[in-house]
């Protein structure tokens, strides 16, 4: 446990950092933000070439593998203190078309980390991506960690498995490990692989482009976004604070509600101030194959996981929509 004198980038001094899915839009935001920490950082991708050279205090060791193909963890886990793991595949909606892939990537993976850890005796502290959607459709808001679990699509339940036995290895003692459970994250970053993620990004960038935003009925489905900086500090908390997360699952959001509207209203809204371009916002009848999980309103209450490590949420949604366009245009200008 980290004391409240002590600084959380201390923790990580040292210490030998493997981060799944390094390329992808979470993790490179934690590759960034222990650059500066004198740590070690095991880089691990499908492909290499993604990844950005750190040029800071942090040492990068890049490894090209696919996670769904490894059978040497053996050998990649060897003198590792932490594991974010986050390579996934991030699609409800291709989850539902190949499940049997689904389950590949986003189970197996985690099992064959946890029994190689028993098998060997190694015992990394790991932190697991999960979602707040493995809850399903839940009843009342706000939504915390009692909130019975039901969920409706096939890719929340292979997150809910996966996390399901991360916790159980943890709770035999074999690992540390806890699971921080997302909402609607958006800001600056790489973009997402799946097009049903990172929404309020990829709205951003079409009004950027001068392109009406879509909005499905009358967009009165409450969503609590997140901004990703306010994500990447939960995730460097949860791994410092184990000795009080381990075993456990958190809701993870900014604890505030928006309508779908509202905040893709304020993003035309913002893209004017900042561009003098005007795009239209429309409303269209939702497509037939919308899955359920897309028709609810959801408010994280983020009081466990604030008490455990002092976390709290910086951005307010309409500041980090700001940035998050302050970003794009910046990267406009560099093409």
């Amino acid at each position: 446990m980290v004391s409240e004198s002590q600084s959380v980038h201390s923790y990580f001094e040292k210490k030998n950092i493997l981060i799944t899915g390094s390329s992808g839009y979470i993790a490179s935001s934690i590759v960034n933000a222990l650059s500066g920490v004198d740590c070690t950082i095991f880089r691990l991708s499908r492909d290499i070439s993604k990844l950005v050279p750190i040029y800071q205090e942090a040492k990068a060791i890049d490894l090209e593998a696919d996670i769904t193909s490894i059978d040497d963890w053996g050998q990649r886990l060897e003198n590792i203190d932490i594991i974010y793991h986050l390579a996934a595949q991030t699609s409800s909606y291709k989850a539902d078309e190949d499940p049997l892939s689904d389950l590949k990537i986003n189970v197996l993976p985690i099992l064959n980390i946890l029994t190689t850890c028993e098998t060997i005796g190694y015992e990394p502290v790991i932190v697991f991506v999960g979602t707040v959607t493995e809850i399903g459709l839940s009843n009342s808001l706000p939504v915390n960690e009692e909130h019975y679990e039901a969920p409706i699509t096939i890719y929340d339940i292979h997150k809910l498995m996966a996390e399901k036995y991360l916790l159980y290895y943890a709770s035999r003692g074999i690992v540390k490990g806890c699971v921080l459970r997302l909402s609607n994250v958006y800001g600056p970053g790489p973009k997402s692989s799946s097009a049903d993620r990172g929404i309020l990004n990829l709205m951003v960038n079409r009004a950027l482009a001068g392109k009406p935003l879509t909005i499905y009925g009358a967009g009165t489905y409450m969503r609590d976004y997140i901004y990703v900086d306010d994500v990447v500090k939960a995730f460097l908390l949860a791994a410092a604070c184990i000795d009080k997360t381990n075993t456990n699952h958190f809701i993870i959001g900014s604890g505030k509600g928006h309508s779908i509207a509202h905040a893709v209203n304020f993003i035309a809204e913002c893209v004017y101030e900042k561009t003098n371009r005007r795009v239209d916002v429309v409303h269209v009848d939702p497509p037939l194959h919308l899955s359920r999980i897309e028709q609810r309103d959801f408010v994280a209450d983020i009081e466990k996981f604030s008490t455990c490590t002092g976390w709290k949420p910086f951005y307010l949604l309409d500041e980090g929509i700001s940035q998050t366009i302050d970003y794009c245009i910046s990267l406009q200008k560099e093409r």
